[in-house]
């Protein structure tokens, strides 16, 4: 017999055995033992049949709840008691933010009107949702149409806090963006401005101001174009967690809207804001007045609505915001008229009263309405 191979190895060519060792193939990766590879095989098989009844059973839970739900809804009397709307506005506190709209907005009749009947519709889709009744969230996407300081944020504001008061939003919160929030000024910058004024107002509103200089119709390379498809893609895919309300002088928002029909498909409730009347506007100085904790004489009244009139016939009138100017302008009047005559002529040993200085006299009305009327014309638009 032949002597054994030194180190005891029974091959008799003296090499090691035949076993497959891998070999110096770059390929070498995509090969293994059969036995493994079955194993692995074998197991995604388990794991693909689990998922599949997971599925199937998903499925089925879902089927026996519609069913559950039929049966219940067949079987409900038609007296069923849901509870009364009144009682849902009040314990939601729906019923509140209404009122605060009514004293914080004078007039508005219509867009006063529209709110209340969004606010219908959240109460009794809640009621519904209550009893079982199918429920889909209605387009809350908005427009507001309307010339400067008539009410445009405040509605806004409020309709957050209706919205969250129903559970339609997370926060309710109001962010103000206008094109210099959205738009970048070079390639790339646009994307990350859209997208971080949207991560502030989500679970809330963004209100778009003056939306129409988003889209340049002159430029095909303008970036507001890329911050619309961002704003068009959250209001169909994020409508759950974030209310858009675009708003603009009204015939620039119905261009607007020719040019970009995505947008106005996704809004369901547009709002048409009218102006004030003299009156109205005077009703809001009174407003004003009162949450200052000031008092209007009564014979200052016909002097500011004269005012008034006569502002409203000068360019860039504002309605309440014209308002709320003049107001400061018919404060500090009344500061300087209480300073000169208690702490500069010493009258009364220069003790004032709390009259002194709540009042608010005819002449620190006279003073802006003579700047109307007395001034140079191309400064009238300044008073």
């Amino acid at each position: 017999a032949a002597p054994a191979a030194s180190g005891g190895n029974p091959n008799p060519l003296g090499g090691k055995s035949l076993d497959y060792t891998g070999g110096d193939d770059p390929n070498n990766a995509n090969y293994g033992r059969l036995t493994d590879k079955l194993n692995e095989a074998d197991i995604e098989r388990r794991k693909a049949a689990e998922e599949a009844a997971l599925r199937e059973r998903a499925a089925e839970i879902r089927r026996e709840e519609r069913l559950k739900k039929i049966a219940y809804m067949r079987d409900m009397p038609d007296n069923q008691p849901a509870g009364t709307v009144e009682e849902f506005m009040f314990k939601e506190g729906v019923q509140d933010q209404l009122d605060k709209l009514d004293r914080d907005l004078v007039g508005l009749i219509p867009v006063k009107k529209r709110v209340k009947e969004i606010a219908a519709l959240l109460v009794l889709d809640k009621m519904r949702r209550k009893l079982g009744f199918e429920t889909s969230v209605p387009s809350l996407h908005m427009s507001f149409t309307g010339a400067p300081g008539t009410g445009k944020t405040t509605v806004a504001v409020r309709m957050g806090q209706i919205l969250a008061k129903m559970g339609y939003c997370r926060k309710g919160h109001v962010v103000l963006a206008t094109r210099d929030d959205l738009v970048g000024q070079y390639v790339g910058h646009t994307a990350p401005k859209t997208k971080e004024m949207i991560k502030k107002a989500m679970g809330g509103v963004l209100l778009v101001d003056e939306a129409y200089y988003l889209y340049n119709a002159a430029n095909d390379r303008d970036y507001g174009q890329e911050s619309i498809e961002i704003l068009l893609n959250v209001m169909e895919n994020n409508s759950e967690d974030l209310v858009v309300a675009v708003a603009g002088y009204k015939d620039r928002m119905d261009k607007f809207f020719s040019y970009i029909p995505g947008m106005m498909s996704r809004i369901g409730n547009h709002i048409d804001f009218p102006n004030y009347s003299a009156d109205e506007l005077v009703e809001i100085a009174s407003v004003m007045a009162r949450d200052l904790e000031y008092e209007i004489n009564d014979d200052a009244m016909p002097v500011f609505k004269r005012y008034i009139e006569e502002r409203m016939q000068l360019p860039y009138f504002s309605n309440a915001r014209t308002v709320r100017n003049a107001m400061d302008r018919a404060r500090m009047n009344s500061a300087i008229r209480t300073f000169e005559k208690y702490a500069i002529r010493g009258e009364n040993g220069g003790m004032c009263s709390v009259e002194d200085l709540k009042g608010i006299h005819a002449d620190d009305f006279q003073v802006l309405l003579d700047d109307i009327l007395y001034a140079d014309t191309d400064k009238r638009i300044f008073a």
